[in-house]
């Protein structure tokens, strides 16, 4: 019981302080308003953070990659298996959204005026833009000192990657810059960890403010978000991810998953921690009967760049915001956005330090909204935390299974235990 406190510490003080800001909030109706300088101050504190968070971190990461080539026809169906699994779990959350709107209700007017004051109108935006050049706007910016801005993020990560990319690939002459940008990127974390020792107070200011002004409804947002997640969640972890053990090896495959899921489901949910259940998935792969060469690479690479629950968690963001602002996503473009940037925020930034906080900056900056929404959808991450934890560890001990049954064939199971 005292581990479980213990992994969940922050998430709880978190939840309790935007609790107990809602309270205050609701008691002292727009006088609340007082508070929101305090708030204020704790969400310029993560802004100035931002773009050396975003630089450093992913060029560390793709700086230190290696090894990723090896097992060619593996890697290639990791990756493919990768994505077929988080897409199809973006598609849920969008269906699942049409079908259980979490912002229906809500004053979108409203909530958009407050949270918008002194920002850029959100309205505008790629109206009048032509497609082509939208699409320049989106990926580059015509100056290097243009990426110095946290409007700019898809602009920042793709020219980290670059930087990331040729330090590992310049070799032994790279070590030295490779050192420092691990080094930079251990002190900016430090100083992401110092920060949110002020959230709780921050985020109970911000929000005593926000509800003060707009009333208890966006908290009943938050319960229809948590609500909706977590049927997604138990359709995803019971059918889904039963379908994918039966393509895997049919009956045989479906037993085998599910007589051993349970231990990384119960490690996921006490731990919070993908990281934290890699032995046990480990473990339960080996009783499966995935090859080891397979498990040994599926279920590392996995923790960090195949989150299935993060993805959901992503669109379910996109979809919040877009609801609370009042935009509509009813067009075929618009969805294909919402799933593609849902599967870049859940999937790829994973894999990256601080990865949450830049996709959720990823989000506000290709939809053009304020800055001071940025912790509407952080809580969000909060609520979802546990469940996401279960999909995103799992997924990964089933798509062990899918790797096993295209490298090495329908058989893999079969044969594999006639050798026990």
């Amino acid at each position: 019981m005292r581990n479980l406190f213990k992994n969940y510490k922050m998430s709880l003080m978190l939840i309790l302080s935007i609790v107990l800001g809602g309270a205050i909030g609701a008691i002292l109706g727009p006088k609340a308003k007082v508070l929101e300088p305090f708030g204020q101050i704790f969400l310029n504190l993560m802004f100035t953070i931002i773009v050396p968070l975003v630089f450093f971190s992913v060029a560390s990461a793709i700086a230190n990659m290696s090894g990723v080539n090896r097992l060619g026809k593996i890697m290639i169906t990791i990756i493919l298996v990768f994505i077929s699994t988080a897409v199809i779990s973006g598609i849920l959350a969008i269906i699942g959204s049409f079908l259980f709107n979490p912002t229906k209700g809500l004053d979108s007017g409203t909530i958009k005026n407050i949270l918008s004051q002194g920002a850029t109108d959100i309205s505008k935006g790629t109206e009048n833009i032509s497609l082509s050049r939208q699409l320049v706007k989106t990926f580059t910016v015509g100056d290097f000192s243009e990426l110095f801005s946290k409007n700019n993020m898809l602009q920042i990560i793709i020219f980290s990657v670059l930087f990331g990319a040729s330090t590992a690939l310049v070799g032994e002459k790279g070590e030295v810059v490779k050192k420092f940008i691990d080094a930079v990127t251990a002190i900016i974390m430090k100083i992401v960890n110092i920060i949110m020792y002020y959230a709780p107070i921050g985020l109970a200011c911000y929000f005593a403010s926000v509800i003060g002004q707009l009333g208890t409804q966006i908290l009943q947002g938050y319960l229809k978000v948590f609500l909706l997640y977590l049927g997604l969640t138990i359709i995803n972890y019971f059918m889904f991810f039963s379908i994918y053990a039966y393509i895997s090896s049919g009956k045989e495959g479906f037993k085998a998953y599910w007589k051993n899921v349970i231990s990384p489901t119960v490690t996921a949910l006490a731990t919070c921690s993908s990281a934290a259940s890699i032995p046990i998935n480990l473990e339960a792969t080996k009783k499966i009967g995935v090859p080891k060469d397979i498990a040994e690479t599926v279920i590392p690479l996995g923790v960090n760049t195949h989150k299935d629950g993060s993805v959901i968690g992503g669109v379910l963001k996109i979809v919040f915001l877009f609801g609370l602002f009042g935009k509509d996503i009813n067009s075929l473009p618009i969805l294909l956005s919402i799933l593609a940037v849902g599967f870049l925020v859940g999937a790829v930034m994973g894999a990256i330090p601080g990865g949450g906080l830049i996709g959720e900056m990823l989000i506000i900056s290709i939809y053009g909204f304020p800055i001071e929404a940025l912790p509407i959808i952080a809580v969000i991450s909060t609520i979802i935390d546990a469940p996401a934890t279960v999909l995103n560890s799992t997924g990964n001990t089933v798509c062990a299974m899918l790797v096993s049954r295209f490298v090495d064939g329908k058989k893999w199971l079969r044969e594999d235990l006639l050798k026990l």
